[in-house]
């Protein structure tokens, strides 16, 4: 088995086959209509406007953590600025905390009482 990480990341072994993977039923996961609603919900946002941010924020006043996709917000730097300045004011507002993952591609903002620590569990 080692041999064979090793052989894939100095590219020497074959192409992988089916059989080298496991198939993963997430679908065993997903919340079913029944239980109880939560206190806390982790929720996925994109923002392609400034128009987008009040439900972000409403979501946080609510105590929801966001997880807010702003690649689209790149191409624009007034409106990239905007949308993260708002951002940090409502995390501030709450006493939340907000931080930026994946190349700044992300923005992870928590309600009050929730802290994102900055470091990195494994990995490089």
């Amino acid at each position: 088995m080692a041999t064979k990480i090793l052989d894939s990341l100095l590219g020497k072994s074959t192409l992988p086959k089916e059989d080298d993977y496991m198939e993963l039923d997430l679908a065993s996961f997903e919340a079913s209509s029944d239980e109880e609603p939560a206190s806390l919900y982790v929720k996925i946002a994109g923002v392609s406007s400034l128009k987008d941010t009040p439900k972000i924020k409403d979501e946080i006043y609510n105590g929801n953590i966001v997880i807010v996709d702003i690649a689209q917000l790149k191409l624009d730097k007034v409106t990239y600025e905007r949308v993260l300045k708002d951002l940090k004011e409502v995390a501030k507002d709450v006493n939340g905390d907000i931080v930026g993952l994946g190349d700044q591609r992300y923005v992870v903002v928590t309600p009050m009482s929730v802290k994102i620590s900055r470091e990195k569990i494994g990995g490089q």
